[in-house]
């Protein structure tokens, strides 16, 4: 089990070393070779992003061994849920389970796996090769058949005749939530003895729990966000729109070794939760809502701060407060064992106890996600999902309140189910006035 205190030591010795270069106002420097200036900002950057340095050598990949304890893992839930076979095309899951990284098209290549028996992969015959070569290279032993299709050919027909191979002409199919609805109903028609039927209680069951390494690769994305949003701060000035802010944000990740950035919302903009394309110019006394992230090897971080230039008005750190208040209380709501919905609860008292209910009337979403491989992915913290949170499954955090036509205010980190509590991957934000100022 995950404590409090192993979550910590496993994770800080994984990415030892860690503390950021100090941040600081200052004299601009020249942008170094290699890093491509920000479009419409001067051919420098302020000291405060030129004095980070990179963290890559921080990310360790994750290893063959571990796809195929992850195989072995989807194998067994795949038996207690009584699915003969599953199914992947292109996107994360079947670069979390096989390490094949492989786009959606109109073409189709699946990953057909069985509960017992070898993996079998249908690809376009034009891309046999690039096909065999990420197989090789992932938790096979190299014996897994491929099957080709031309392109007036179906590659349905070859998914049946694969899983018949395996004995399996009738049974149940899972399939991945991600996969096309073409693709299913091709298979659907191809083998209809088959019953094709969710997968989801096999993805989401492996991928919703964090092993130690996908818990410090996720921990380092949060700390390189942080790390990139304090030195963005730290070079704010009035003036600026919202698209120079964001490009000194997504230049403060790439200084430290990661393409990641953030959308930013200000003043009355601020109270739409995604924000909105009107152009925006950043003034004295306005808020800055910020929301984004970045990935280290495959893993997301999704972070969001709050923040006035200048001085906040009292109603401002009065809503501040109490959006403080509401993000501790999830935190502390979060337990192995307790429902998923009782966080969402939990943060829409504080909120709605304090004037700004009831439900989703200021509020407008739910209080968080999973996390992982993906931005959004199972489980979700929201009312109804009853789902009992287990030792290392990873949340954002982020309540909000959002008052249109003046401002919306939203504190939002990441957060790991650990064996007596919760813990979150980055610092609460301390204020308006000073957001940063916990951030080592």
């Amino acid at each position: 089990m995950i404590s409090r205190r192993s979550f910590l030591e496993t994770t800080g010795a994984a990415l030892a070393g860690a503390a950021a270069a100090p941040l600081g106002a200052g004299a601009l420097e020249p942008i170094p070779a290699g890093v491509p200036a920000p479009e419409s900002l001067p051919q420098e950057v302020p000291a405060s992003i030129a004095a980070l340095r990179s963290r890559a050598d921080e990310a360790v990949p994750i290893s063959v061994e571990e796809r195929a304890g992850r195989m072995e893992q989807a194998r067994r839930l795949m038996r207690e849920h009584g699915l003969d076979a599953m199914m992947l095309t292109g996107g994360t899951s079947l670069l979390y389970f096989s390490g094949i990284r492989w786009g959606l098209s109109e073409r189709l290549l699946a990953l057909v796996v069985p509960a017992s028996g070898r993996p079998f992969i249908v690809t376009p015959a034009f891309e046999e090769g690039r096909a065999r070569e990420q197989l090789a290279a992932g938790p096979f032993d190299g014996s897994s058949p491929v099957y080709t299709w031309q392109e007036d050919e179906s590659p349905y027909r070859l998914v049946a005749e694969g899983l018949r191979t395996l004995g399996i002409a009738t049974g149940r199919l899972g399939i991945e939530e991600t996969v096309r609805f073409v693709f299913s109903d091709g298979v659907a028609h191809a083998a209809p003895q088959l019953d094709l039927v969710s997968a989801t209680p096999v993805t989401a069951g492996c991928r919703g729990v964090k092993s130690t390494h996908e818990l410090a690769l996720m921990r380092l994305a949060s700390q390189v966000t942080l790390t990139a949003y304090r030195a963005a701060y730290e070079a704010l000035e009035e003036g600026m729109t919202q698209g120079d802010f964001a490009r000194l944000v997504s230049l403060a990740h790439e200084r430290q070794g990661f393409r990641g950035g953030a959308g930013v919302q200000v003043g009355e903009y601020s109270a739409l939760p995604h924000g909105s394309v009107t152009p925006q110019v950043i003034r004295e006394g306005t808020i800055l809502l910020i929301d984004g992230g970045c990935t280290v090897e495959g893993y997301h971080s999704d972070l969001s701060r709050t923040f006035v230039l200048g001085r906040p008005t009292g109603r401002m750190k009065q809503v501040f407060e109490i959006e403080h208040r509401a993000q501790a209380a999830a935190l502390h709501a979060a337990w192995p064992g307790v429902a998923c919905q009782a966080v969402d609860a939990a943060a829409r008292k504080v909120i709605s106890d304090a004037g700004f209910g009831p439900d989703y009337t200021y509020f407008t979403h739910r209080v968080g996600h999973g996390i992982g491989m993906d931005g959004h992915e199972w489980p979700y913290l929201v009312r109804g999902n009853t789902l009992a949170m287990e030792p290392g499954m990873t949340f954002s955090d982020e309540p909000g309140i959002y008052i249109r036509g003046e401002f919306g205010i939203r504190l939002e980190d990441d957060m790991v189910i650990i064996e007596d509590g919760a813990a979150l991957l980055t610092p609460q934000s301390p204020s308006l006035e000073d957001p940063f100022a916990n951030v080592e």
